[in-house]
């Protein structure tokens, strides 16, 4: 075997694993926490810690009415300040940071996980933003 088809194959083999890695990260977010609709996520809101995961400029702007900001460029280190014992409803513009938050708190104990289905921008929900309620 030739340096270049050495290469290839290891491109090859390099590329397969890494695609086999995402697509088992994939996975396991999605079976760390529960997708829930506009509907379901309003049901029992009041009895679930809603998180907002994104950074706290777009939180400021405007979020879901109740939620707490905690983006997730801070969720390794502050998500020892949510309980344990509550349903946590984690959101978003779209769903892969709440995936991938979900599956940290997973990894940490955490049991009760939900995300918003389709995300903060399909919300139709009551919200809060610095300018206005609604």
């Amino acid at each position: 075997m030739d340096i270049n088809n050495a290469l290839r194959l290891l491109i090859i083999v390099v590329g397969l694993g890494w695609a086999i890695y995402e697509i088992v990260q994939f996975v396991r977010r999605r079976k760390a926490a529960t997708p829930l609709t506009n509907e379901e996520f309003k049901e029992d809101i009041r009895k679930a810690q809603v998180i907002d995961v994104r950074e706290k400029d777009e939180f400021k702007r405007k979020h879901i009415l109740g939620a707490r900001s905690l983006p997730y460029s801070q969720f390794k280190q502050r998500m020892n300040e949510l309980r344990k014992d509550q349903p946590i409803y984690l959101y978003e513009e779209n769903k892969m940071l709440s995936l991938r938050a979900g599956l940290k708190l997973k990894e940490n104990g955490f049991e009760d996980i939900y995300y918003l289905k389709d995300g903060f921008s399909n919300w139709d929900g009551r919200t809060k933003s610095d300018r206005l309620d609604n």
